[in-house]
């Protein structure tokens, strides 16, 4: 088995990457150098990189998807399957991999954006919302994920369902993220 096989593993047994204690005991080394220059190799390889505190974040770990085409939304047409790339769902989704994490959606508030109970949705922090994006905020100390709106000065949050009214804040507002995508298993 190869690291790169070990790693992705372990990554999918465990959900997360090894320390770099537990890479030696996944690789067999004994020393802090060995494992070291095996990390250096999966970096060189882009199999992995490293965060600001040096811990491993996945890159080509993961596999990669054919993209095969377009196919037609409206009226049919004929069909072409014809390999134009390949690419990672990771690489295509996700821009800052620190600030990104998934939340799993509860309640109907969203559901006339496309946006069910069960579904997850992939957010990043440190965002600058803009006027009609979808954001994970902190109202007046409770969580939820709305449109983020402005009227003048004023910014409120709003549903994507008639049942809701509109949410403007009476002590405090904080965006904690911006909705990426929305991730549906059928």
């Amino acid at each position: 088995m190869t690291p790169q096989s070990k790693l992705f593993s372990f990554y999918k047994k465990h959900r997360r990457m090894p320390s770099y204690s537990e890479l030696s005991l996944l690789l067999g080394y004994k020393s802090k150098g060995a494992t070291q220059y095996a990390v250096q190799k999966l970096i060189d390889s882009g199999v992995v990189s490293k965060d600001k505190k040096g811990k491993l974040i996945p890159r080509d770990l993961l596999n990669t998807v054919s993209l095969l085409g377009t196919v037609e939304a409206g009226f049919p047409s004929p069909a072409e399957e014809e390999l134009v790339d390949t690419m990672s769902l990771d690489e295509y989704l996700i821009k800052n991999k620190e600030a990104t994490f998934m939340l799993k959606v509860k309640g109907d508030s969203m559901i006339d954006a496309g946006i069910m109970e069960g579904d997850m949705v992939l957010v990043e922090r440190g965002k600058t919302p803009k006027p009609g994006q979808i954001v994970i905020a902190q109202v007046d100390g409770e969580y939820t994920m709305k449109y983020y709106r402005k009227e003048g000065n004023k910014v409120f949050l709003q549903a994507a369902n008639k049942k809701f009214k509109d949410i403007y804040p009476e002590n405090e507002l904080t965006i904690e993220a911006v909705v990426q995508a929305v991730i549906r298993k059928y």
